[in-house]
C-alpha cells in the first residue's frame, strides 16, 4: 500500500532528506539555480541520480507551498514519512547507560517544535515524545525549522504523555519537568544516567496532573529582567547543559 506523501521545503531540510537513505523522496521540484548549488556543495554524492526532478521558477514554488509563507529557497521535495519504532522498541534495543529524551506536553507551534528537533539533535539527545493528536508530523514550517535535524532523530508519538511517562518511570528513567513554579536551577542536578525532559506548553506550561508525574521540578535561572524564555530557547539552554555535563 502506497504511503500518502507530504511536502518539505528549504536547503537544508531537502538536502538531509535527500541524504538520509531511510528516507522516501518521490519528487524534487527546485530552481536551476538550486540545482547548480546542490551539484557544486555535494560533488560526491549525486543527491538528484535516480529522482524524479522537475525545474520550477521561484513563483511557481511559492505557488507549490501554498499559503505557509515558508521561505523555500528554491528546494522543494516530496516526501514520505520515516519507517517508525515504537518507544518500548527503543528502550529495550538501547543499552546506553545514558539516555535522554524530551517530553512535549500540549506543545504546538511548528516553528518551536522544528528548533527543538534541531537543538535535540545538535546535543545528542537520543528522541523526542510527543502527543500523536497534537503533533504537526507534515507541516513545512517544522521542517524548515528543523533544519534537516528530522532526517537525525527519533520522534516518538504516544496516545497519553502521562501513560508514558509512568511507563518511563519502571524503566528506571527520571521524569524531570521544567516549569515556571519551580525553585531549583536544573544545573544543580546530576544529569547522568536515564532522563526525561518534559517540557509544557507555550502558554500554559505543564498541566498539574502531569507534574504530579514528575520526580523533579527545574527551571532555568537567568536575571530579573526578563521572567522566562521562549520554549525553544530553553531547551536549548537545558540540552547543552546536559551534553556538556555527560560527554
Amino acid at each position: 500500500m502506497k504511503k500518502t506523501t507530504f511536502l518539505i521545503v528549504g536547503r537544508h531540510a531537502v538536502i538531509e532528506a535527500l541524504k538520509n537513505p531511510s528516507r522516501k523522496v518521490e519528487r524534487v521540484f527546485l530552481t536551476e539555480d538550486a540545482q547548480k548549488k546542490i551539484n557544486r556543495e555535494n560533488q560526491s554524492l549525486n543527491l538528484l541520480k535516480n529522482l524524479n526532478v522537475f525545474y520550477k521558477s521561484r513563483r511557481e514554488l511559492d505557488n507549490l507551498c501554498g499559503r505557509d509563507e515558508t521561505a523555500h529557497q528554491g528546494l522543494v521535495a516530496e516526501v514520505e514519512q520515516l519507517e517508525e519504532i515504537t518507544l518500548k522498541e527503543f528502550i529495550l534495543e538501547n543499552k546506553k547507560t545514558n539516555i535522554n529524551f524530551i517530553a512535549l506536553e500540549e506543545v504546538t507551534d511548528p516553528r518551536n517544535i522544528g528548533s527543538i528537533i534541531r537543538s535535540a539533535v545538535a546535543f545528542n539527545i537520543d528522541g523526542i515524545i510527543v502527543k500523536d493528536r497534537s503533533f504537526p508530523s507534515k507541516s513545512k514550517l517544522l521542517y524548515k525549522s528543523a533544519s534537516g535535524g528530522a532526517e537525525h532523530l527519533k520522534i516518538f508519538k504516544v496516545s497519553n504523555i502521562n501513560t508514558t511517562l509512568k511507563f518511563l518511570k519502571t524503566k528506571d528513567f527520571w521524569v524531570s519537568a521544567f516549569d515556571i513554579s519551580a525553585k531549583k536551577d536544573f544545573t544543580s542536578n546530576n544529569w547522568k544516567g536515564k532522563n526525561i525532559l518534559l517540557f509544557g506548553s507555550e502558554g500554559y506550561g505543564l498541566k498539574s496532573k502531569t507534574l504530579i508525574n514528575s520526580d523533579f521540578k527545574f527551571k532555568v535561572k537567568m536575571n530579573d529582567n526578563m521572567e522566562s524564555l521562549n520554549i525553544s530557547n530553553t531547551v536549548s539552554v537545558v540540552c547543552h547543559h546536559i551534553f556538556q555535563s555527560i560527554k
